[in-house]
């Protein structure tokens, strides 16, 4: 058995590599462990110094990273160069800020001395998914390192390449050898690796029913997991919306990545006065977008990252015409080699159609009229979904309050398009997850919270 890896611009294999057996597995986590009971023992401070590197050495190799993110799963490469940009951003706001954040917490009580402590759980289980390979990788991989855990990655299949090159990046920038490891494993073989007692918990970025699957084995084994799944982020546009940037930024965060984010722009709430301007806006904004060779620099919009995620959001589409959404743009599958899909606007969407109801993994804006904020907000919450949600008004107050009080949703953005940021928490509710990445929360998710008590 190998995993294969192909570029979704041309359909041509890249490379295969071959799965690992059940031994090789076992002695990655023995390595693993092994590296962790050394590591935990380094003061912070000293942790941070590998961490730095790896923040150097994704600055010095940005352009090869990129080359390969764009290779294996289609990203435009402008996009992919930024991808590893922020990767070295994660890196040095851990590396910076991890010691102040795991210092132990003075609480006064009755006892002599009494404080809450931070201290490493063991080796962690990343399962994460292709959209963002390197991102989600160091997302994960930055706190929970510094925190001096080990890790162990099951990447998706077909970014096989930049999991083993993360691995290597690593461990050039001094991280203990076998500390983090890259495990060329199929689904199947996640279970095996949650039964070993020398994994402590799990963290998954991916699909809803991939979280439930991994949160049940742990769950069965007594394993804490994180996990950041599906989204279908709504985005109002209330009618003294600044226009102009509300549409471009509903573009770019339904276009960026080639729509394969589950933190994307997906569904245009936008209320009566404004639906006519906007949509003839949007049209033409996703019009003009540069769909091509995810290599050339003009490139806005690249292929989906596989032939199947393709079939499945044209099928979305097609069902959500037949359903009486309006086709407006796109919406057709292109000839020739590659796994491309237009920009596509859907007019006239409604509760019940799959592009409202469900997830579109693509670059698929659907427009939903409401006649008021109310309307507009009871859209936006009627959604199995709470990933991340946005509101565009003049009224910076009334958008506020809107985001805050008003959006169910993990991540709620005013005037913006909504993206992850290593100083602010990062994860959903409902179905969309639970427990949060980045910033303090995240590095105190896969520690054991201590409590010292001094009589």
């Amino acid at each position: 058995m190998a995993l294969v890896s192909t570029n979704p611009a041309t359909g041509e294999t890249l490379a295969h590599y071959p799965v690992m057996s059940a031994a090789e597995v076992q002695e990655a986590i023995a390595e693993a462990h092994a590296a962790f009971e050394v590591w935990r023992t380094w003061p912070v401070r000293r942790r941070a110094e590998p961490m730095r590197r790896a923040a150097l050495l994704l600055r010095d190799e940005v352009a090869a990273q990129a080359r390969l993110i764009s290779e294996e799963m289609g990203k435009p490469i402008k996009q992919a160069r930024a991808e590893v940009e922020k990767c070295a951003w994660v890196c040095d706001y851990y590396a910076e800020h991890a010691e102040a954040l795991l210092a132990p917490q003075r609480v006064q009580t009755d006892a002599y001395k009494s404080f809450v402590s931070y201290r490493p759980l063991g080796v962690v289980l990343a399962v994460m998914p292709w959209n963002f390979p390197l991102w989600q990788t160091f997302r994960f991989a930055a706190p929970s390192l510094m925190a001096g855990n080990g890790a162990l990655l099951k990447h998706a299949p077909n970014v096989t390449g930049c999991a083993l090159a993360t691995e290597a990046l690593l461990r050039r920038a001094g991280f203990p050898e076998g500390l983090f490891r890259a495990l060329r494993i199929e689904v199947d073989q996640v279970e095996g690796v949650l039964d070993h007692p020398h994994v402590v918990a799990a963290t998954l970025t991916g699909s809803t029913r991939a979280g439930a699957a991994v949160a049940a084995l742990a769950g069965a084994r007594l394993k804490k997991t994180v996990l950041e799944l599906g989204g279908s982020d709504p985005y109002v546009i209330l009618e003294d919306a600044e226009l102009e940037l509300a549409v471009e930024a509903c573009a770019v965060g339904r276009l960026q990545n080639s729509g394969q984010s589950c933190i994307a722009a997906k569904r245009f709430i936008v209320v009566a006065p404004l639906v006519e301007r906007f949509t003839e806006r949007l049209v033409a904004r996703f019009r003009a977008c540069c769909m091509g060779d995810p290599r050339d620099e003009a490139t806005e919009l690249g292929p989906q990252a596989r032939e199947d995620l393709r079939e499945a959001l044209h099928r979305q589409v097609t069902r959500s015409v037949e359903a009486g959404a309006e086709l407006l743009l796109g919406g057709t599958l292109p000839e020739g080699p590659g796994y491309f899909y237009p920009a596509t606007v859907l007019g006239g969407v409604r509760p019940g159609m799959p592009a409202f109801d469900e997830e579109t993994f693509g670059p698929v804006a659907a427009i939903v009229r409401a006649e008021d904020e109310e309307e507009a907000i009871a859209l936006a919450n009627r959604s199995p979904y709470g990933l991340g949600a946005a509101v565009f008004t003049r009224d910076r107050s009334r958008g506020e309050r809107i985001a805050e009080e008003r959006l169910e949703a993990g991540s709620c953005f005013v005037n913006a398009f909504v993206r992850s940021d290593p100083r602010l928490p990062f994860g959903g509710i409902k179905r969309s997850g639970y427990g949060r990445e980045l910033a303090a929360f995240g590095i105190h998710e896969f520690v054991n919270v201590k409590t010292v008590y001094v009589a």
